[in-house]
């Protein structure tokens, strides 16, 4: 099937869309997914332009329009149907969440449990800007290694806070400034901690976390904390 034809086909605004992923699980057709917290078009031909995905936005992102389109594949989208019926969506895991009612139990050989997971999910790229549990929120922004090199991560930041994790160095760090910059801006963040290792190429988060500063305009506490790579807590500054 080839060429365009006049149709109806969704519209998603991205500055509305703040990757929450409810659009795409109520997409029967698998015509959405996320694409580095935006929820996308996959294919034209997979959109039936019908606008079931619609009534399942809160931030009224998504509109239908008539433009040229690849035709809707009805076949295509059954053979996508049946290869995602195989594999597991991502989608789901990707809605924000609170977890505050999931407690853990404490593992056999301790007496105490570790502090919960407050947050789903905690990739920077994949946290709605407008998740809920941002407003008013005590932030931790932490390097991906930190969690295997401190062990005890989760006693020490994710008892009260919100965790954000990312990898200055393998990462896209100016996709990350945009994101965390969109954060600041848009909740009223009550404090942020940077955790990062001590090699040379984790200062990067320090210099993500200071350009959304500067891009948010926002002025809030921040507390800077080096790791080193055998666990110990090396440095800790707090900033008025």
């Amino acid at each position: 099937m080839s060429g365009k034809v006049m149709r109806t086909i969704i519209k998603i605004d991205e500055e509305k869309c703040d990757g929450c992923g409810k659009c795409i699980v109520g997409c029967a057709e698998g015509a959405l997914q996320l694409v580095n917290g935006k929820a996308k078009l996959v294919k034209e031909s997979y959109c039936d332009g019908l606008g079931a995905c619609i009534g399942d936005c809160p931030r009224g992102a998504i509109t239908i329009e008539e433009r040229e389109a690849e035709p809707f594949d009805e076949e295509a989208v059954k053979m996508r149907q049946m290869k995602m019926a195989q594999t597991p969506s991502e989608c789901p895991g990707r809605m924000a969440q609170l977890l505050t009612a999931r407690l853990r139990q404490p593992v056999a050989d301790s007496t105490s449990a570790p502090a919960p997971l407050r947050n789903w999910p905690v990739q920077l790229a994949l946290i709605p800007v407008h998740a809920p549990y941002l407003q008013q929120a005590k932030l931790v922004l932490a390097a991906d290694c930190v969690a295997y090199a401190l062990p005890d991560f989760h006693s020490r930041f994710t008892d009260d806070r919100i965790v954000m994790i990312g990898c200055p160095k393998l990462d896209n760090a100016q996709f990350y400034t945009e994101k965390l910059a969109q954060i600041l801006q848009h909740n009223d963040v009550d404090s942020i901690e940077v955790v990062y290792m001590e090699v040379p190429c984790c200062g990067g988060l320090l210099r993500i976390l200071e350009r959304a500063l500067i891009e948010s305009g926002v002025d809030i506490d921040v507390t800077m904390t080096k790791v080193s790579i055998h666990g110990e807590v090396l440095d800790q500054v707090r900033l008025a």
